[in-house]
């Protein structure tokens, strides 16, 4: 990796007063939930076994910060063994902060990347086509729809202006109209964690990361905390059809989740994930540098709005969910060639940011290169009867 795995890295930048859960891997136990903080990680075992389920209990927050646990080892020596090129198994090391929750992600949030996705659709996938695109369909809709509040009468006046135009998309009718796009990112236990590789697919030629804010839902719809993520996106599949989708997005190590949770309490609340500004940083092995931002306060629906949309009456989820927020970085900065745009190499570090959060820190690799997933709901459940937690 780029970078050193330290707890001035990682941490919050206001962590002596964070709450803080992750989960880790102990070599003869197997997942445990953890309260982390500088001096180390402590068993929240007496408490609850999985992420999940500590996320059901009143109050998780004030739980976390009263109780007294047993410390299982210096975060140091867990950031110490993140790296997964050097990791020794013998130790522990951290995995991704979430167990039994469904993870969800809400897309076309922003409208610089609701923009891109439109061209996406309109090149068909293909990389060399999308800046001749992007300039015809800025020249017909503009780059500037932030005003318009999806759903709302001024939204459908517009869609039948571009109706009228021929430049109506699917992505513009998630983007502005009245329902959000909401889908499965990936499976339970499939999200990798700090210092783990994510994975694109071998037969994608554009692609690219999605950094993002991610929220933690317990299954009554309350909103519990926050942690980061990279929805990594292929760019030419989901081009060729929306109906890629889930090939697009759910593969082997393509949903990053952490380093940690951060449960909302009196110093920490949706309203700083409303003003939160990520930073992102893609490094490549020939010297290639990418950085952008994705700024929360330009998101075109609250996060709580699109909590409702995920879960409510007409949909549930008994162990909770976790949803990404979408992203306004749609990344065109050419690395190849003119008009090329990005994607990505094998090897390239993203590093994910934002100071109340920490930072979030993956290698990229193909798929069918990365570990595969093994350990699922079947071997979880076994692991907890062994250790009679269930």
């Amino acid at each position: 990796m780029a970078q050193a795995f330290t707890s001035q890295a990682h941490l919050p930048e206001d962590h002596h007063q964070a709450i803080l859960i992750g989960r880790i891997w102990a070599p003869g136990t197997g997942p445990v939930l953890v309260k982390v903080q500088a001096d180390g990680v402590y068993d929240l075992t007496s408490i609850a076994a999985t992420s999940s389920q500590l996320l059901e209990l009143e109050q998780p927050a004030a739980l976390v910060a009263q109780a007294s646990l047993p410390r299982l080892a210096t975060l140091d020596a867990l950031l110490a063994n993140a790296d997964i090129s050097t990791r020794d198994t013998a130790k522990p090391w951290l995995l991704a902060p979430i167990d039994l929750q469904a993870v969800k992600a809400s897309g076309v949030t922003f409208v610089a990347s609701m923009l891109e996705r439109v061209i996406e659709e309109q090149a068909r996938g293909d990389a060399g086509k999308a800046e001749s695109v992007r300039k015809a369909i800025t020249a017909v809709i503009g780059d500037n729809l932030s005003s318009v509040v999806p759903g709302s009468p001024e939204a459908a006046k517009l869609k039948d202006v571009l109706l009228a135009q021929g430049v109506w998309s699917q992505y513009l009718e998630v983007g502005i109209g009245p329902d959000a796009e909401i889908f499965t990112k990936a499976q339970p236990l499939s999200s990798v964690g700090l210092g783990d590789e994510v994975g694109i697919h071998p037969k994608s030629v554009w692609n690219n990361p999605e950094p993002e804010i991610v929220l933690v839902v317990n299954s009554r719809g309350a909103t519990i905390g926050a942690t980061l993520g990279n929805d990594v996106n292929l760019r030419d599949f989901e081009g060729r059809s929306a109906l890629l989708l889930g090939k697009a997005k759910d593969n082997n190590a393509s949903c990053a989740i952490g380093p940690f949770i951060r449960l909302f309490d009196a110093n920490f609340s949706i309203d700083d994930i409303r003003i939160a500004e990520l930073t992102m940083r893609v490094d490549g092995t020939e010297g290639f540098t990418l950085k952008g931002s994705s700024s929360m306060s330009m998101i075109s629906r609250d996060p709580l709005d699109l909590v409702e949309h995920a879960i409510g009456p007409n949909h549930q989820y008994p162990d909770g969910l976790v949803l990404f927020l979408g992203t306004m970085f749609a990344p065109t900065q050419d690395r190849f060639g003119p008009g090329q745009g990005f994607t990505h190499q094998v090897a390239d570090i993203v590093t994910i940011e934002t100071p109340r959060l920490g930072a979030l820190v993956n290698k990229v690799n193909y798929t069918d290169k990365v570990a595969p997933w093994t350990f699922g709901l079947s071997a979880l459940f076994k692991n907890l009867a062994q250790r009679k937690l269930i």
